[in-house]
């Protein structure tokens, strides 16, 4: 089989999958099972899979726990996932791009939550902004960016949300007036994911009328003057990335660093959304994925009324349940990412119901495999309420289940949406 430039620097890793430590075996011992992730996948994407569950376990996993306890932000190791091809994953090769299939980039991400659900969320938020600049720059943009994107010497943030424009994005009152060869940025954004960290930042804002039609898509640089952020927020989860205000004043940005035409902001950021919605899904799946086995080896080891937990018959209905609905979550993400993959017409709206079910499964799943380790499972010694904590956004972000509901409903009664 020939292999694809992704493939050789993802290959090489194979060599340190057999000295993993015992501890973390558990992430890929269930290959042959009904919960098996790499089942229906090609073998170059299984090969992409064991790369990426192999850095997870290696590089991730054993700081987990420290990442989100002392919120700490781990450039370097983002900059070691960069180097094995994982910040570029679908833009283009002809800048460093890795050239991949949303399918293949859901495959990676559910690997590497694994290791850090929320590590693995900025890096697909980043992936995201290095998408829409290799779609919709021009070529002076791409080869400037991408490199550094693909590589992480650049970390890139997505500025859509406003303290009063969350689920009404189109309602958003960022300006971008137009002053000659430049525009001047002035307002405010909320809750974005690298602020301050980051270095380049994809930014919504209107440039003509109301409406999503007066929106444009401009990228904007650290360091520009006027560029200022608020203090990081204390958050539930996500806590191994920073989370801030990003304020624009009177900030100038050339008129060149525009993605796509005036007007084209609101159709450029929905359909980052699209991808973005694939991807938030995907870092569900791992945190159930990793949750449901390691509550798998508690049922077992665990004994109360002098019998292993996995002996009770309740335990064991809701964990076959709990396996169904992670299953049935993975196969509506990766359906969904064909679809994408294909350009299919539907492909936004299967996108929102990957989004909805396996967001709202997995984080039930972590939840309640929270609840089978008892009074442990609360304890932060314990991973399961980490990746509980950390899907628990991913409900509410890339737009709410709710939201995608409507999504939803406009695609089955069209006339909801007039």
């Amino acid at each position: 089989m020939a292999l694809s430039s992704a493939s050789r620097r993802l290959f090489p890793l194979r060599k340190h999958f057999m000295s993993m430590p015992n501890m973390f075996r558990r992430f890929i011992s269930v290959e042959g099972t009904s919960i098996d992730p790499a089942d229906g996948l090609s073998d170059e994407q299984r090969e992409f899979q064991r790369s990426a569950t192999t850095f997870a376990v290696n590089e991730m996993l054993p700081n987990m726990r420290e990442w989100d306890e002392k919120e700490i932000f781990p450039v370097e190791v983002l900059k070691k996932a960069a180097g094995l091809g994982f910040a570029a994953l679908y833009a283009r090769p002809e800048y460093g791009g890795s050239g991949l299939s949303r399918l293949d980039a859901s495959v990676l991400f559910e690997a590497l939550s694994l290791g850090c659900v929320s590590t693995t969320a900025y890096l697909s938020i980043h992936n995201m902004c290095a998408w829409m600049v290799d779609e919709f720059g021009t070529n002076h943009l791409r080869k400037h960016w991408i490199p550094k994107l693909a590589s992480m010497e650049t970390f890139a943030s997505y500025c859509l949300t406003e303290p009063g424009a969350g689920s009404d994005a189109a309602a958003l009152a960022m300006s971008a007036r137009r002053d000659g060869d430049s525009y001047l940025l002035n307002g405010t954004k909320a809750f974005i994911s690298g602020g301050e960290a980051s270095d380049l930042y994809v930014v919504m804002a209107r440039t003509g009328g109301p409406g999503p039609k007066g929106i444009s898509c401009i990228v904007v640089e650290d360091g520009t003057e006027g560029l200022s952020f608020g203090a990081k927020e204390k958050k539930v989860g996500w806590n191994s990335q920073p989370t801030r205000i990003v304020n624009f004043d009177n900030c100038v940005v050339s008129i060149s660093n525009r993605l796509g035409q005036e007007g084209e902001g609101f159709s450029i950021a929905m359909k980052g959304l699209n991808g973005g919605r694939i991807n938030i899904a995907s870092c569900s799946l791992g945190a159930a994925q990793a949750s449901l086995q390691l509550t798998k080896q508690h049922l077992i080891d665990r004994v109360q009324f002098g019998a292993p937990l996995a002996a009770n018959q309740y335990l064991q209905f809701k964990l076959a349940e709990m396996a169904t609905d992670l299953v049935a979550a993975r196969l509506l993400v990766r359906h969904a990412a064909r679809a994408l993959d294909m350009q299919a017409p539907n492909a936004s709206k299967l996108c929102a119901m990957a989004k909805l079910f396996a967001t709202d499964k997995c984080f039930d799943i972590c939840n309640n495999c929270m609840q089978m380790h008892g009074g442990y499972g609360y304890l932060k010694d314990s991973a399961v309420q980490q990746y509980m904590r950390d899907c628990r956004v991913h409900q509410i972000l890339e737009g709410t289940n709710e939201i995608m509901r409507k999504i939803i409903v406009g695609d089955l009664i069209p006339s909801l949406k007039e």
